[in-house]
């Protein structure tokens, strides 16, 4: 009776482990490859100690704060990058 069960559960575990590699894959890019020479650029320069903030002209230490800022420049310019969520 034991060795029934154990088989059971082993052939429903393989059905799960099925259902999930079939998902949907997006095929495209998000971002193109020039919008991500534009954060490499941004972030060289905040590394560097050179990269201002908008209005005030703070430096800017953030990481994070550097890639968006290298996104937004890459919006501007036209580059393929996802709109801003907020």
């Amino acid at each position: 009776m034991a060795t029934k069960k154990a088989a059971k559960k082993r052939s429903r575990s393989k059905k799960s482990s099925a259902k999930k590699s079939t998902s949907k894959k997006s095929s495209s890019r998000k971002y193109s490859p020039s919008a991500g020479k534009n954060v490499e650029t941004e972030m060289h320069e905040m590394k560097k100690g050179k990269l201002k903030s908008g209005r005030s002209g703070k430096k800017v230490t953030s990481r994070k704060q550097a890639i968006a800022i290298g996104l937004s420049k890459a919006r501007k310019e036209g580059k393929k990058v996802p709109a801003k969520k907020s």
